[in-house]
């Protein structure tokens, strides 16, 4: 794949992905949770998703691939693990992509009442659904340079609408007396400040920061650019998103505290901050809003199209996905798998109400995430004298504090969204064992992926005797942390004993160099990036 994304361009992909419309909404989800110590719930998903970026930016450094979320495992744990966490993240990419698609037309309703009957798109909304869902797949097609520099041009303003918005908010009214009254700083306790991260949609913001690792097998000098755009990104949305959750906080009146936290409610397809900004008299943002708003939603859905067709394109090195998905287009352009990507998200808007799709993606996409922490002790060991642009501090004990990071982001979720990951896992589990039955079931790395089972099905039991989701509240926060810390203590040890053994792995990176002579070669740009093993 052609290496033509630059530093900036590769920041504003995740910053894309993590400053989509729900900005607009996100300040009060997290307010109806935790209060003002939102902001807290803000500092922590921070700090929990800079814990995750670290670890895949080392990984990156030494294996810039293409669609690394699923690929990466593969050359850590085998293919079991490697199939059971792309096929998760490839679920949830392409419900991304019908979230965004819905939110542009959300926004548009008002231009175009016909779109919907009811709450439900109309036939002829399902059609200009499919058709804008083309149009992402068409505009990924030109080639990554041009998405990069689309998107790029899209995120400035995506960027600079909501400092505005805020900074506007900010000047124009501040009550101090928000954070002491209607039960003080956090009248919810920690119980809220968990909520918020979890359901309250500040993990699920800044989780996008996984598209600079889909996208690393196609950056230019990717040992350095990945990592740096890893922090830029997240330091840039966290600096964003806490602007606008301040001064949505200090903004509100007493009428609309007047009922506490919890029962806040706004009005209107633009949300919450397009309230306050009429509040305050600030109506000409307002129209700004309104085209904000589709296009942060149309560059994030350009953006969750073109790391998924990535992921795909990995699925299918991994041995789940036809292998015609792994074909390239003249551009370097996973061309096939962008169209089973484009039908598959299609079929969503069918199949499943909106509220099932959103939990779907929630569910599907935050389990593939612990494989970063795993990963980087895994090729400590098998690639021990590979240079490191960047180095993951104390990777023991940082690791650990990573993968229980994940393993807390899952269980907040609840116990409904469990029920969703359950059926997501057990549709891919299905499709990789059909798909075995090709190459036959020893071809299948299962003793790398012996640690799954326990750590799922701990999760499982845990998430229904918890308080989170519907959970049973048999188990008490507090108590429930840190029994999810021990469970997750224990898998990482017997995940790190369990990776890939050095001949195997010396296999899989053979493969790995002679499709990259193949395909650079092509292109007359070997050797690039050229890895340590030679078939």
């Amino acid at each position: 794949m052609r290496r033509n994304i630059g530093l900036l361009s590769l920041t504003f992909v995740a910053i894309s992905g993590m400053l989509g419309s729900g900005w607009l909404f996100a300040p009060l989800l997290a307010a109806q949770a935790a209060g003002p110590s939102a902001l807290v719930a803000w500092v922590i998903g921070g700090i929990a998703m800079m814990l995750l970026a670290a670890t895949f930016a080392e990984i990156a450094t030494i294996l810039p691939i293409a669609g690394g979320i699923g690929r990466v495992p593969h050359f850590s744990h085998g293919s079991v693990v490697s199939m059971t966490m792309g096929w998760t993240a490839w679920v949830g990419y392409n419900t991304t992509a019908t979230i965004e698609v819905e939110a542009v037309l959300r926004y548009s309703k008002g231009l175009a009442p016909w779109l919907y009957s009811g709450e439900q798109l109309s036939a002829a909304g399902l059609v200009v659904a499919c058709l804008l869902l083309m149009m992402f797949t068409v505009l990924n097609a030109f080639g990554v340079k041009f998405f990069a520099r689309l998107n790029t041009a899209l995120t400035w303003v995506k960027i600079l609408v909501p400092i505005v918005l805020a900074g506007v908010v900010l000047t124009s009214e501040f009550r101090f007396g928000n954070f002491t009254d209607y039960g003080g700083f956090a009248p919810e306790g920690i119980k809220g400040i968990l909520s918020a991260i979890s359901t309250g949609g500040v993990i699920f913001a800044l989780i996008g920061f996984r598209h600079i690792i889909d996208l690393a097998g196609e950056a230019r000098n990717p040992k350095i650019n990945v990592p740096l755009a890893l922090v830029f990104s997240l330091i840039v949305c966290l600096l964003v998103y806490g602007g606008l959750q301040l001064a949505f906080l200090g903004a509100l009146s007493e009428n609309q505290l007047a009922h506490g936290w919890g029962a806040l409610h706004f009005t209107g397809d633009l949300g919450p901050m397009a309230a306050l900004a009429t509040a305050v008299g600030a109506l000409w943002i307002v129209s700004i809003l309104d085209t904000s708003a589709r296009i942060s939603s149309f560059a994030s859905g350009l953006v969750s199209v073109g790391s998924n067709a990535r992921l795909g394109l990995a699925m299918a090195q991994n041995g789940l996905f036809p292998k015609f998905m792994e074909t390239l287009s003249e551009r370097g352009v996973p061309l096939f798998a962008l169209v089973v990507n484009f039908f598959v998200a299609a079929i969503f808007f069918i199949a499943l109400p909106f509220d099932e799709v959103l939990a779907l993606n929630t569910s599907s996409i935050v389990l593939s995430f612990v494989v970063g922490p795993i990963a980087v002790l895994a090729f400590r060991r098998l690639l021990p004298d590979k240079p490191r642009a960047f180095v993951l501090p104390a990777a023991p004990v940082t690791g650990c504090l990573a993968f229980i990071v994940a393993s807390l982001i899952i269980y907040w979720a609840g116990w409904h969204t469990m029920i969703h990951l359950g059926i997501c896992l057990a549709l891919g589990l299905a499709l990789m064992l059909y798909r075995s039955t090709r190459g036959g079931f020893d071809s299948l790395d299962w003793r790398e992926a012996l640690w799954l089972p326990p750590y799922l099905g701990g999760l499982v039991l845990l998430s229904y005797l918890g308080s989170f989701g519907g959970g049973a509240d048999v188990i008490p926060v507090g108590p429930d942390i840190g029994a999810v810390a021990l469970l997750a203590t224990g898998v990482y040890v017997l995940a790190n004993k369990l990776s890939l053994h050095k001949d195997k792995f010396e296999l899989y990176m053979s493969e790995e160099t002679e499709e990259e002579i193949e395909e650079y070669g092509a292109m007359g740009d070997w050797p690039l990036d050229k890895p340590d093993f030679k078939p």
